[in-house]
């Protein structure tokens, strides 16, 4: 009983610091999240990338496991989650800088299916508690819907996928 509640406790605690709508539109929006996390950016990279099968959330996958998930950390690698011959391919890599920046092109879950089109960019910041990791996803595109009323969802989504990196971060040190 005493385990659940200290793992609800390190997940709240790894949160990002600030998560917010930097602004929406009919047409788009951007999206900002951060943490300090107690490693450094390099360290905090290589989690991003080759640990994303261990703390990325299961919910937020086609295929409910998310040990398929993998990041081919190059210019048109791929952010994908792959289970036998069930297959998809989430983002693809646009932009490698270790330790620096990672930036990833295209819709996220639901977002991919609507034809819309994001930025994704993981930045790394050296600070002097560890690393401020700053989670930044503009998404724009035609739908019927306003794009403004998914704004608020999918930055929380996003705060709880940088939580989860966090957390991870935090029990690996």
């Amino acid at each position: 009983m005493a385990r659940p509640l200290l793992i609800c406790l390190v997940l709240l605690a790894a949160t990002p610091a600030s998560g917010r709508v930097l602004d929406s539109a009919p047409d788009g929006f951007t999206l900002e999240n951060s943490a300090v996390v107690p490693v450094t950016p390099n360290a905090a990279y290589a989690a991003l990338v080759n640990d994303v099968g261990r703390w990325w959330p299961a919910d937020h996958s086609w295929f409910g496991r998310a040990e398929n998930f993998s990041i081919e950390a190059r210019a048109g690698g791929c952010f994908c989650e792959t289970d036998g011959p069930r297959q998809v391919s989430h983002m693809r890599i646009a932009h490698v800088n270790p330790g620096k920046l990672l930036r990833m092109l295209g819709g996220l879950g639901p977002l991919q299916g609507m034809g819309l089109h994001g930025a994704l960019d993981w930045v790394f910041e050296a600070v002097e508690d560890g690393t401020k990791i700053t989670l930044r996803y503009r998404v724009g595109g035609y739908t019927p819907d306003s794009l403004a009323e998914f704004a608020p969802v999918v930055d929380q989504v996003q705060a709880s996928q940088l939580g989860r990196l966090a957390a991870f971060l935090q029990r690996k040190r």
